[in-house]
């Protein structure tokens, strides 16, 4: 699997289409760690979040005729919300499967791009295996959130921006769900730069893609509820992204709902931006063990906002 070579291709097809995101200095967090770190800001990525140049990738590698069939997805919300915007923008017909866990204002703004919505499941991988057998009996794409080398691309086209962004890199901090975004961040900055460490980042309640690493193999670690919701309920069998996290995550940092919890206030405190829970993951790990990174050049990636707001209520008032 070359994820550099798909990343060049992914950024060919899907660049008139996306947003290159800003990358911005973090003054606060780069004084907390005697480092310099710098923010990279998917959350301003169309449809809210990175999973818009996944799902670009694989849509536009498409043939006219799996396109006229109808495509079938299913997500927890994010990866969901980025297939009903490329489905809204070239007026194709579709099918998204959402689990019941599914916060609220991820299922609101879903139903503003006018797709077919159908709910299966409390978590993402019994939602996923649903979805795909769907696809298979009406011969339709399926298009999955990270099991899938073009989606892995897509998502690796942020590496390049960065590698364009800024001249040294000596740490990238990437959640993890699935595992596509940090397979293709990190398949791609590594085929330039090696000694890059890629730092995968989840959270205690469920840590699929470490834990399955330690065992070697796909294991399932349980479900309870996160505010990482992007990035609970594990991964699928089989999936290609297990193997790519073998060969190019460094190290994994695991961090509390608390953490998570003080991360979320404090981009909105001294950043103004607001993140949810998975794409506060990196920012809680940076302040977790800001010590090995003294003296670094650090980018977090910050990978979207959709949060509701009784939780960030809830965020605000936690002590």
């Amino acid at each position: 699997m070359d994820v550099a070579k798909e990343t060049h291709e992914a950024e060919k097809r899907i660049r008139p289409f996306i947003r290159a995101t800003p990358l911005e200095y973090s003054p606060h967090l780069s004084r907390s760690g005697k480092c310099q770190v710098h923010l990279k800001l998917e959350n301003f990525q169309h449809s809210g979040s990175f999973k818009a140049r996944g799902a670009l990738s694989k849509y536009l590698s498409l043939d006219d005729s799996d396109k006229e069939k109808g495509i079938i997805t299913a997500s927890s919300g994010n990866h969901a919300s980025a297939v009903a915007y490329v489905l809204h923008k070239f007026a194709e017909r579709g099918t998204i499967y959402i689990p019941h866990s599914t916060p609220q204002a991820k299922v609101d703004l879903l139903r503003l791009y006018g797709v077919a919505l159908e709910f299966k499941g409390q978590y993402s991988v019994e939602t996923e295996v649903y979805a795909q057998e769907i696809a298979r009996k009406q011969e339709q794409v399926y298009i999955s959130p990270y099991n899938d080398l073009k989606v892995i691309g897509g998502q690796g086209t942020i590496g390049i921006e960065l590698l364009h962004e800024i001249d040294t890199i000596d740490s990238i901090l990437v959640p993890i769900g699935g595992g596509g975004l940090i397979a293709g961040i990190g398949g791609y900055v590594k085929s330039v730069h090696k000694g890059i460490e890629i730092i995968g980042c989840e959270t205690e309640s469920s840590p699929a893609m470490s834990a399955s690493i330690k065992a070697g193999q796909i294991i399932h670690v349980g479900y309870h509820p996160t505010l990482a919701d992007g990035t609970a309920g594990g991964f699928e069998q089989g999936s290609i992204t297990f193997k790519l996290c073998q060969d190019t995550v460094d190290d994994y940092i695991l961090v509390s709902e608390d953490e998570m919890a003080r991360a979320i206030r404090f981009i909105l405190d001294k950043h103004s931006i607001l993140l949810e829970g998975s794409a506060a993951m990196p920012v809680a790990a940076f302040l977790k063990q800001r010590d090995r990174f003294k003296n670094k050049n650090v980018v977090l990636i910050l990978t979207s906002s959709k949060i509701d707001l009784e939780t960030l209520k809830k965020i605000l008032w936690r002590k």
